[in-house]
């Protein structure tokens, strides 16, 4: 057993070289899974949730059960940059752990340095989203949206559409990811498929729980974890002047969620008073799949957990920091946002000093949460 495990270790040592992981980004959580492949062979280790308190289970769907060997790999997949055409960019590339997995952009650039027109959501809760994307009500499942920056082309993310087994083939030829795909699915005979990378990706992105902020030890009993500002700001969040809660309430901060105890499954979007010009396809949010005029203009209200973090704000980036989205709601809108007719009827104008403004910034600081973005298994290992 002793010769085993030295075998192992050296395995062990190999496989992080082949992956191209750098020794000083190593972490104990992957070198404990690269060992137990190593040694055993095989995975079905199941998943213990780390649940952060009042945080109810997420909703997995019964085709993709939770185990460590999937979301060890799916990291691996999420930060790789062979999942691009050009090996430039990964899924990591636009979704970054310091700034809560956004890229601190307006829009994104793709692989091939295509512009979007969209600003990077964070991924912080991603598990409790109703929906995928800003607006899409078609994908319900991130099973169902992950396929999209890989294999989409418009606009280009990733760029592998047509060149599936290009990407396949990369994998297969690389002996640590066949272990690692034969761990998280001992039981299939051919276990590196698309479905496979989908559904890795999938158990990983699940994992990125974030509710350990200032606010949630305040909120837990720890009366000195805000300062006075923030509580001030908690005061005017929660309450009928600025009205924020409507749109960004409970556990996840967002008007809706989804999880295992869910009976009612719900799907809000709104239009948040942005100038018109705003909502021009390719941005004209529900409206692009209902093709109804009020929809115009209709996006999902993001969870505001992490958010100082992942500036600049709104579906296009179009809001450089905090106290102007402050402002923007203030004034009941942007631009003709005031006249716009398919605005929110929640989106209208409140009188705030400039100090309780800064409160009220301070308050949503407040829901940073450090040992997420530094939480070493969401880090890019490579």
């Amino acid at each position: 057993m002793k010769y085993q495990y030295l075998f192992s270790l050296v395995l062990l040592a190999l496989s992080c070289s082949e992956l191209g992981i750098e020794s000083k980004k190593k972490d104990s959580s992957l070198q404990a899974t690269l060992l137990s492949v190593a040694l055993l062979g095989k995975g079905g280790s199941g998943y213990a949730w780390n649940l952060p308190p009042g945080f109810p289970t997420p909703k997995v769907p019964v085709e993709n059960p939770m185990s460590e060997e999937k979301v060890t790999l799916g990291r691996l997949l999420f930060f790789d940059k062979r999942l691009s055409a050009n090996n430039t960019q990964s899924c990591g590339s636009c979704h970054q752990p310091s700034k809560a997995f956004t890229d601190g952009l307006t829009v994104s650039v793709g692989s091939t340095g295509q512009l979007h027109t969209r600003n990077a959501q964070h991924l912080s809760n991603i598990a409790y989203n109703v929906r995928q994307t800003w607006a899409n009500p078609l994908l319900v499942k991130l099973e169902d949206q992950i396929p999209i920056p890989i294999f989409g082309d418009n606009p280009v993310e990733l760029g592998m559409r047509d060149r599936e087994e290009e990407l396949l083939g990369r994998l297969r030829e690389n002996s640590v990811y066949r272990a690692l795909f034969q761990a998280a699915y001992p039981a299939d005979s051919d276990p590196i498929s698309l479905k496979s990378v989908v559904f890795a990706i999938a158990s990983f992105e699940r994992t990125l729980l974030s509710g350990d902020s200032p606010f949630d030890k305040y909120n837990a009993g720890h009366l000195n974890a805000l300062n006075p500002s923030a509580i001030r700001g908690k005061n005017l969040f929660f309450g009928e002047r600025a009205e924020c809660f409507h749109c960004h309430a409970g556990f996840n901060f967002t008007d809706t969620v989804l999880h295992s105890e869910t009976v009612f499954e719900e799907f809000a979007v709104h239009n948040n008073g942005l100038d018109s010009s705003r909502y021009q396809v390719p941005n004209g949010g529900l409206f692009e799949f209902t093709a109804k005029a009020n929809d115009r203009g209709k996006f999902r209200a993001p969870s505001l957990r992490n958010v100082e973090l992942t500036a600049p704000y709104m579906h296009d980036g179009s809001i450089p920091d905090l106290i102007s989205v402050v402002n923007h709601y203030a004034s009941g809108g942007s631009g003709d946002g005031r006249t716009n007719p398919n605005r929110d009827s929640l989106v209208r104008s409140f009188s705030l000093t400039e100090s309780e403004k800064a409160d009220l910034v301070e308050f949503l600081k407040s829901l940073t949460d450090p040992s997420f973005i530094q939480n070493r298994r969401f880090q890019d290992p490579f």
